[in-house]
């Protein structure tokens, strides 16, 4: 029998499936602000200048113009929005006071344009969004009430949870989000794997991981995103992204606050897990904006594998050095 009229899926726009996920009408306001902003950001990536804009972020990389243009359309949304009081950007050095009053309003962590460097290859980038609650950013990830990405790939998607199903929308040719795929749900074991950092700089155990992965027969799909690589575990509903430790970088590469944890957020809720090698991702207490942790994210048969090999690596050499507490 057909859907009513109005009822079908491809038919519900992103404001209206908020509205039903019985969250405040700020919330519903600041999500649909920042798929907007994400707009403006697809138009720059495709038509703005892949040139160099001749300053550095606050962790010595070099900024794309296409990273300072992100951030200021996405930082400009966010303060218009009248919702939010504190802002958190991965190009900014410090947090940015949008309102005194934390009275039923948010604070927001982004990567505005994670993985800009494949842009001028024409590979996949990605915008990441953790929403909290008040003005604590330096906080528990488990606390965000809202997490988000937006995915600029051969199509625009945004994924987003408020804490009840992880939902996908996709951007149709009027530039409206309409509802894809509702309550993805990930499986308990994967047969895919993205694996970050050279891996001759990876530690025993996280080596005999790779190597118990690849006796099994697991395909290696790794773009050099962390936006299409998480959208892949997620809608394939299996597999595993890690970016371990590494001899010299204890802590990893990707920052807890502005991309580890709105993604362990969005794949927790989608029944997956996300690990630094000791305590789940959401656990961790950050306590600057650019601490950065060991990840392994995904199908949770598959993560908690990763960290058994990580225990028994380190009891066998006995080797403290990649521990982050």
């Amino acid at each position: 029998m057909p859907a009513a009229p109005g009822t079908s899926k491809f038919q519900i726009d992103l404001r209206r499936h908020l509205r039903a996920q019985n969250i405040s009408d700020n919330l519903v306001h600041l999500i649909c602000e920042i798929a907007e902003a994400s707009k403006y950001v697809i138009n720059a990536v495709r038509t703005g200048d892949l040139g160099v804009a001749g300053t550095s972020n606050l962790y010595g990389e070099e900024q794309l113009a296409l990273d300072v243009l992100s951030d200021r359309i996405m930082r400009k949304r966010l303060v218009h929005s009248g919702v939010v009081c504190n802002i958190a950007s991965e190009e900014m050095d410090e947090i940015y006071q949008a309102q005194a009053s934390a009275d039923g309003l948010y604070s927001v962590a982004y990567d505005p344009l994670d993985g800009s460097s494949l842009v001028d290859v024409n590979l996949a980038v990605g915008t990441i969004v953790g929403i909290y609650a008040g003005c604590d950013l330096l906080q528990p990830g488990r606390n965000q009430v809202a997490a988000m990405y937006i995915l600029y790939g051969p199509r625009v998607s945004l994924v987003y949870t408020v804490g009840d199903g992880v939902h996908e929308f996709t951007m149709n040719n009027l530039m409206e989000f309409t509802l894809t795929r509702e309550n993805i749900t990930m499986q308990e074991e994967g047969n895919i794997y993205a694996p970050g950092g050279l891996r001759n700089k990876y530690n025993d155990g996280d080596e005999k991981f790779i190597r118990h992965l690849e006796a099994k027969g697991c395909k290696l799909r790794y773009s050099g995103g962390f936006v299409p690589d998480i959208n892949q575990v997620l809608m394939k509903g299996k597999g595993l992204f890690m970016y371990p430790a590494l001899k010299g970088s204890p802590n990893g590469k990707l920052r807890v606050l502005f991309e580890l944890n709105p993604m362990a957020f969005i794949i927790e809720h989608a029944g997956g897990s996300a690990s630094n090698g000791h305590i789940p991702i959401l656990d961790i207490v950050p306590e600057s904006l650019d601490q950065r942790a060991p990840i392994y994210i995904g199908c949770k048969k598959d993560v908690k594998v990763a960290t058994d090999f990580l225990e028994e690596g380190k009891a066998a050499s006995g080797d403290a050095a990649f521990v982050n507490a």
